[in-house]
């Protein structure tokens, strides 16, 4: 399964880890490849014809288009129900 929100398209993003060394001015800190993966949560919504798990960011969830979807008020965009893919 792809860790990439269904709504946004939001996915890992590539960082450094910055360790700083303390001990001596002329060493200089090591930086390591890490990734900062986005705060994916299984939300299941109620929809006429059934119920509809997605992978949603957080951020995502606060989002007022989200929960007048989530409420009823607004259908399901037909874009949030296609599984993403890296693209490969």
């Amino acid at each position: 399964m792809a860790k990439i929100c269904q709504v946004s398209g939001k996915k890992a993003n590539k960082a450094k880890h910055v360790r700083h060394r303390h001990s001596a001015w002329k060493f200089r800190a090591p930086h390591k490849n890490r990734w900062q993966h986005a705060n994916l949560q299984r939300v299941t919504i109620q929809t006429p014809n059934g119920k509809v798990r997605m992978m949603v960011a957080a951020s995502v969830i606060k989002t007022e288009e989200f929960s007048m979807v989530v409420c009823g008020l607004k259908p399901i965009p037909k874009a949030w129900l296609v599984k993403p893919t890296y693209g490969i």
